[in-house]
């Protein structure tokens, strides 16, 4: 009889028989690296994976983060949404956050993580991906962590597992469902974001990105000290371009707003932006064009920008020296052609109204500038800016409204306990030319309303004073200058 032993071989000829065959596998991939192109060495791993793959009725739907590498796929941010109400006993890592403004934590899956689902009578299993790809060429890694703004170069997803059967239902009833709901969770827990540039993630650098803080600014169009008549028509104006979707489909337009805020620094520009955002519940984003190389750049950011969403460029005269259309040109067909690709005023105007601009809906673009006389027209035309607002200095009704915001103070009250004060105030304040933020920093020193007010006054008198000085002077030297003017006419 013969022993296993003996069929099988004594344990190093085993040995000796795997090795060998190793060496001449790794022998074998080691030419074929070398005589086949790594296209060629694709196809037949691809070709060798359909013929030998097993045959199954199941059917996975994967749903990436971005759309086309570019735009945001709003039913990823939707299943990112529902599926944080999916959540059971047998998921083992979760990421949950929470801000001052928000009643209940934030849950969401971990990379890898699995979620099953059912929907009419139909089971259905989710998993989370997230793979970060190296741009270079080599190999790809897990990523346990991805800000939630996107950028980089790391893939994020969703896997849907079903029966194949089914797909109709699920393409044409499920997804709309997760929609629908997540949208209702959202604007039920609508929390405000601040998107500012990125680029950063674990100490590397990615590229320009966004990344979100909550917006937490208590600015309201009834804390801002505005004329009235004037904030009736910006509210108006909001309002009409929430409800004219339709409208700008029929006229053939992109569903945006401009708006140019213009004024003095300390005249509240910011602060009525922060309205604007809390009156539409509109996210914001904040662009700094000084941190934006080229017009590419400028693409994939407001390509990035979500629906329903402000994007605030401030100081647009002093932020960057756009080269203007004829000054790029000559550039490009000079000596200087190569020189590496940069952000120009055409490549801006493009993005505010052009082909690009219809790649998202209800957006509202604000510029502000201290400036205005600065800016090339073309940023101002109509279609681009189709409001002016003009933020001036402090009137009588804003200091009412800032006496009510940081005193406590109505108006009613003011005429009854202040009357004196008051119409000394009301004297002063028209030509002072100061700002709704210098009056503000004065009712910040005392909570006193007496020793408020009485300071406010010296104040102003102090302003009108210097005011009147330099406005005189401002004088003596026009008509010096018209005087010799003159003269050399004279001579001549």
């Amino acid at each position: 009889m013969i022993s296993v032993t003996e069929m099988m071989g004594s344990p190093s000829s085993l040995f000796s028989a795997y090795a060998s065959i190793m060496a001449s596998t790794m022998l074998f991939r080691s030419i074929l690296n070398d005589l086949l192109p790594k296209p060629v060495r694709s196809f037949l791993v691809n070709v060798f994976h359909r013929l030998f793959k097993c045959k199954t009725n199941k059917l996975t739907l994967v749903i990436d983060e971005f759309y086309n590498g570019i735009a945001r796929n709003q039913i990823f941010d939707a299943v990112e949404v529902y599926l944080s109400t999916r959540i059971g006993p047998n998921v083992d890592r979760l990421k949950i956050d929470n801000c001052s403004n928000k009643k209940v934590i934030s849950i969401r899956l971990e990379k890898n993580e699995k979620v099953t689902d059912a929907y009419q009578g139909i089971e259905l299993d989710w998993k989370f991906l997230s793979v970060e790809q190296e741009s270079n060429g080599g190999q790809q890694r897990d990523m346990s962590t991805r800000s939630a703004s996107g950028g980089g170069n790391t893939r994020r997803s969703f896997e849907l597992s079903f029966q194949k059967r089914h797909k109709e239902i699920i393409l044409t009833s499920y997804v709309p469902f997760i929609q629908e709901r997540a949208k209702e969770m959202k604007k039920k827990e609508r929390v405000l974001k601040m998107y500012t540039l990125g680029g950063l993630r674990n100490g590397r650098s990615y590229g320009v990105s966004w990344d979100a803080i909550n917006l937490d600014h208590p600015s309201t169009f009834a804390t801002l000290a505005m004329e009235a008549e004037q904030k009736t028509a910006v509210i108006a104006d909001l309002d009409r371009f929430l409800t004219r979707k339709e409208f700008y489909k029929r006229v053939g337009r992109a569903w945006k707003r401009g708006y140019l805020l213009y004024g003095p620094p300390g005249t509240g520009k910011s602060s009525l932006v922060a309205a604007m955002a809390n009156y539409l519940k509109f996210d914001v984003y904040d662009l700094q064009l000084s941190n934006v190389a080229a017009d590419s750049d400028l693409r994939d950011l407001l390509v990035g920008i979500g629906n329903r969403s402000i994007l605030v460029i401030e100081d647009i005269d002093c932020s960057i020296d756009l080269p203007d259309r004829q000054r790029a040109g000559k550039e490009s067909s000079g000596k200087n052609s190569n020189t590496r690709p940069q952000l120009t005023l055409s490549g801006l105007l493009n993005f505010i109204d052009g082909l690009w601009s219809t790649c998202g809906d209800q957006r509202v673009i604000i510029f502000t500038t201290n400036h205005v006389e600065k800016l090339d027209q073309a940023l101002l035309r109509p279609g681009r800016m189709d409001m002016h607002i003009h933020m001036s200095y402090c009137s009588f009704h804003g200091f009412k409204i800032l006496a009510e915001n940081y005193l406590g103070i109505s108006e009613a009250d003011l005429v009854r306990c202040h009357a004196g004060v008051l119409a000394e105030i009301e004297s002063l304040i028209a030509g002072s030319e100061v700002t709704p933020a210098e009056v503000a920093e004065e009712f910040m020193k005392s909570e006193d309303p007496h020793v408020t007010l009485d300071g406010l006054v010296k104040f102003l008198s102090n302003r009108k004073t210097k005011t009147k000085k330099t406005e005189e002077n401002g004088g003596m030297v026009r008509a010096k200058e018209s005087e010799m003017a003159n003269k050399s006419t004279e001579d001549m």
